[in-house]
C-alpha cells in the first residue's frame, strides 16, 4: 500500500504541480488581502477536489456508456500527460498559463472589488484540468479493491492539501525562492512526469495486443 500512495501521490502532485500553480496564483491575486486570498485558495481546491471525486467514482461508468475500452484511455491519457510533461520541461506551460493570467487581469483591469479566481482559472482548468482527470482515472482503476482505492483518493487529499498551502503562501514562497527555482522544480517534476506518462502508453499497448 505504500508504494501504491507514492506512486499516486508522485503522479498527481506532477500533474496538479503545486510548485507551478503557485507563482500563478500569486500574480493573479495581487490586488488581494491576505483573507481573501486564503479563502479563494481554499475555494479552489475544494471545488478541484470535487470536479476529481466524480471523475475518480463515475469515471470508468462513463467510459462503460461512451463504449470506450479502459487500455485505451490508457494510452490517451499517457499522451496527454506526456505532452504536459513536454510543456513543463520547456516552460510552455508556465508561458500559458501566465498568458491565462495576464488575459484575465486585462478583462478585469478596471473593476474595483477584488476578482475571484477560485473557480476559474484556478479549480478549472489549473488544478482540475485534463491532465489531472485522466491521471485520477488511470490510478483508481490501477487500483485493486476499496482499500487500494482510498489509497489513492487519500494520495490526491494529500497533494490537494499541499496544493492549499502552496497557494495560501505563494506570495512569501516567491518572494523567498525566486522563479529560477521554481523553474528548475518545474523542469524536473516534467521530466518524472514524462516517464510516468510513456508507463501508461506502455501498459495500454500491452493491454491491447496481448504483449
Amino acid at each position: 500500500m505504500a508504494e501504491l500512495f507514492l506512486s499516486a501521490f508522485v503522479t498527481l502532485f506532477v500533474v496538479i504541480d503545486p510548485p507551478g500553480c503557485a507563482p500563478i496564483y500569486a500574480g493573479l491575486t495581487k490586488g488581494a488581502n491576505a483573507a481573501q486570498r486564503r479563502n479563494m485558495a481554499l475555494r479552489a481546491c475544494a471545488i478541484a477536489a470535487a470536479i476529481l471525486l466524480v471523475f475518480a467514482l463515475f469515471g470508468v461508468d462513463l467510459l462503460a456508456a461512451l463504449h470506450i475500452e479502459l487500455d485505451s484511455f490508457r494510452i490517451a491519457g499517457g499522451l496527454m500527460l506526456f505532452w504536459i510533461a513536454w510543456e513543463m520541461v520547456f516552460e510552455k506551460r508556465t508561458q500559458r498559463r501566465e498568458e491565462r493570467a495576464e488575459k484575465i487581469a486585462a478583462q478585469h483591469a478596471n473593476t474595483p472589488e477584488v476578482e475571484d479566481v477560485s473557480v476559474f482559472p484556478m479549480a478549472m482548468p489549473m488544478l482540475a484540468g485534463p491532465g489531472a482527470i485522466a491521471a485520477i482515472m488511470l490510478l483508481m482503476q490501477e487500483a485493486d479493491g476499496w482499500e487500494a482505492s482510498l489509497v489513492v483518493l487519500g494520495a490526491l487529499a494529500s497533494v490537494l492539501v499541499l496544493t492549499a498551502l502552496a497557494l495560501v503562501a505563494a506570495g512569501p514562497l516567491m518572494r523567498l525562492f525566486g522563479d529560477r527555482v521554481e523553474a528548475v522544480v518545474t523542469r524536473l517534476l516534467g521530466v518524472l512526469l514524462a516517464a510516468l506518462a510513456a508507463q501508461y502508453v506502455i501498459d495500454g499497448l500491452r493491454g491491447s495486443f496481448g504483449i
